[in-house]
Parts: C-alpha cells; structure tokens; sequence
C-alpha cells in the first residue's frame, strides 16, 4: 500500500476522501514532494524561482527601456509586477501538461482524487510567487515606492482568483493532453501568443483602440493588471477583480466537466 507521509493513507476512508482537510492534507504532500524532487541537490534552492523572471526583466528593460526607450514610469517595477504573476500562471499551465503523465504510476496503483495533481502544481507555484513578493518590495523601496496597507487583503484576494482561475485551466489542459500528446506543443505556442498580447511589457493605453478587445477579453490581462494596480499604485479594482473571479469560475466548470468527463479511461490511457 502506499503512503504519503506517516499516518496519511491513500487509500482511506470513503469520507475522509471527500473531506476538505484531507484534499488539502493530500495537496500539501504533493507539493513537498514536488518541491524537494525539484530543488533536490540544488545549491540555490528556491532562489531560482525568483531568478529565472528577474532575468527575463533584466533583458527586458535593457531591450525596451534602454533601446527602443518606452515612456513607462518605474519600468522595472513595471515589468516585474506583471512577470512574476505571469511567471506563476505560466509555469503552472505548462507543468500541468505532463502532470498526470508523471504520476501515471501513482494513478495506476492507489485511489486517491486524481484534481489534486493539477492543482499541487499550481499550489506550488503560487509558493514561488509568494517568494516574488519581498524583490517587489525591495524595488518599490529603490525608486523610492512603498507597499499599501491594501496588501495585506489585496494579495489575497487577487491571488484566489488567480489560482482558481489556473486551476481549471490547468486541470483542463492535463486532462486533454492525456488523449491529443500534440496539445503540449499547441500550449506552448499559445502561452508564448498570450504573453505578447497581454500587457507586460507595455501599458494598456498604448494599444490602438481598434486592438482595445486583446484587454477587453482577455481574461489575463484582467490578472495582470489587477496585480500591477495593486504593487505599484496600491488600488484594488474590484470591478476587475470581479471579471477575473467570473473567468475564474468559468475555466473551473470547463476544467471539471472535461475531467469528469474522462477520468475514468485514465488509467487505460496510461
């Protein structure tokens, strides 16, 4: 039989295997496994999640603030405060593919809710953006910002909405990728599609009114902006965060339907 940690049993009993603690007990153990098999003989430890967007600012700022001399305010706040939300979206999605791939021998031999794979993906790269925070800070602090109050239920807040709405994405790309291998590379394409359509690099008011529908509808540059209003300006719009909560929900019951749908030919598949 298999176990997860001392007392923790996969194959427990019928309620405790729907209960809330033991899918969160069950997650957070998937995520420490993860994070160690990750970070396993690696000196700098998590300090890579933190440099691998701060690198991509650095090139970045040098190409658009140095080159070709943008007229963004507090450029790389500007980029950073939109890079690592986007690094923790990104990450996840990408990881989601191969994720039930990767535990095809767990699925084959224990019983357990196959939702919490994707989604200790996605708690585990929430736990690298969460690691962002203090460079964000240390920045603001440079150039002579400072975090609002508004932080403290604003993170929060945004960061729900946002792992809601990556979770069902998720669950929903590892799903299908199950049944069409050729989505990984499809995903991989359109993740690198949406990153330039949405507004990291470049503020929202630069797009041309009659490419205004590249914001307007799509649901990641709602959680980009919403984080970037908060870092750098200290303002929730709740208008917008309330868009995202509504994707959010949307991708979930997209997310579910589609794995409820097939959950049961997973292990056939694998």
């Amino acid at each position: 039989m298999f176990h997860l940690s001392g007392n923790f049993n996969l194959k427990s009993s019928f309620y405790m295997k729907y209960s809330l603690g033991y899918l969160w007990d069950l997650a957070s153990v998937i995520t420490e496994k993860e994070l160690k098999v990750r970070y396993k003989s690696s000196f700098f430890g998590y300090l890579w999640s933190i440099a691998n967007p701060l690198l991509f600012a650095m090139i970045y700022y040098f190409i658009f603030k140095l080159v070709m001399r943008v007229q963004i305010p507090n450029y790389t706040i500007f980029i950073i405060t939109g890079l690592f939300p986007w690094q923790w979206f990104a990450s996840s999605t990408t990881n989601s593919l191969y994720s039930f791939i990767a535990n095809a021998q767990f699925i084959k031999k224990t019983v357990f809710p196959r939702s919490v794979i994707p989604f200790s993906n996605v708690l585990m790269e929430c736990l690298h953006f969460l690691c962002t925070i203090p460079v964000i800070i240390f920045f603001l602090y440079v150039y002579d910002m400072r975090p609002s109050i508004d932080w403290l239920w604003g993170v929060p807040l945004i960061g729900i909405a946002q792992m809601m709405m990556t979770f069902g994405i998720a669950m929903m790309l590892s799903t299908l990728n199950l049944f069409f291998r050729d989505l990984e590379r499809f995903i991989t394409l359109g993740i690198m599609l949406m990153f330039y359509c949405t507004p990291i690099l470049y503020s929202g008011d630069m797009i041309p009114e009659q490419y205004r529908f590249l914001i307007d509808f799509n649901p990641l540059a709602n959680m980009i902006l919403s984080w970037r209003d908060l870092f750098m300006n200290g303002v929730i719009d709740y208008h917008q965060i309330g868009m995202l909560y509504g994707y959010a929900l949307l991708f979930i019951i997209i997310g579910v339907s589609i794995f409820n749908k097939l959950k049961y030919r997973f292990a056939e598949i694998l």
